[in-house]
């Protein structure tokens, strides 16, 4: 019997981060275009990654599950007790939980890594320090337009920081364009390297080799 070629995928789907404001003062004209980014993110079968935190990030996490999303959150703390107790961070809607341990400004690094592009929504000081590892780090940023907080300033933080990096950053106050430039760069800037990356790879990965015990056994 001819065995059947996998038809899974050699990588991971496209990864969508949305940062934002956790707390402050949000209405209804800002989390709707985040929820509407959540739903968007999902019907395109992309996976969403936020902070598992509540505010903005949740809404497009209660976006993505109202259409039957893939959601994974990356939470600041060691264990779910400590997600809810101490972070007071929501549990509903995700897919799974990475604990980091790593506190709230500690995660962020996991956070902005996982993901192949990353959307900024609102925002206050711990969002400006997420856009500014996604900055450095060369991601594809996206910029949701018209939802206040630190995006009504990241064109001006980025002509300031006067720093090249090889970040690309797309600009837009509508979720479904935003993705569609994102989705473009992805296209020609990531894809393409994925499948470079993988030509000649066992896409199950490799076995460890076998390790020497100092005295020159092998475990």
């Amino acid at each position: 019997m001819v065995k059947a070629k996998s038809r899974q995928p050699l990588f991971p789907q496209m990864t969508v981060g949305v940062m934002g404001s956790a707390g402050g003062t949000l209405d209804d004209n800002t989390l709707k275009p985040v929820r509407r980014l959540g739903t968007a993110i999902a019907k395109r079968g992309y996976v969403l990654i936020t902070g598992a935190c509540p505010g903005m990030p949740h809404e497009a996490v209660k976006g993505a599950k109202e259409k039957g999303g893939t959601v994974v959150g990356v939470s600041p703390a060691l264990n779910l007790e400590e997600h809810v107790t101490k972070y007071h961070s929501p549990t509903r809607g995700y897919d799974a939980i990475i604990y980091t341990g790593s506190g709230l400004m500690g995660r962020e690094i996991e956070n902005i890594r996982s993901c192949d592009v990353v959307i900024f929504a609102g925002g206050r000081s711990g969002t400006l320090g997420e856009f500014a590892i996604a900055y450095d780090e060369g991601k594809v940023i996206g910029v949701l337009e018209g939802t206040g907080g630190i995006t009504h300033h990241l064109k001006d933080i980025v002509k300031m920081v006067n720093k090249h990096t090889e970040a690309v950053v797309c600009y837009d106050t509508d979720p479904e364009r935003l993705l569609d430039k994102l989705e473009k760069v992805y296209k020609e800037r990531i894809l393409p390297r994925h499948h470079k990356l993988m030509k000649g790879r066992d896409p199950d990965g490799m076995l460890e080799p076998n390790a020497k015990n100092p005295d020159g056994h092998h475990h």
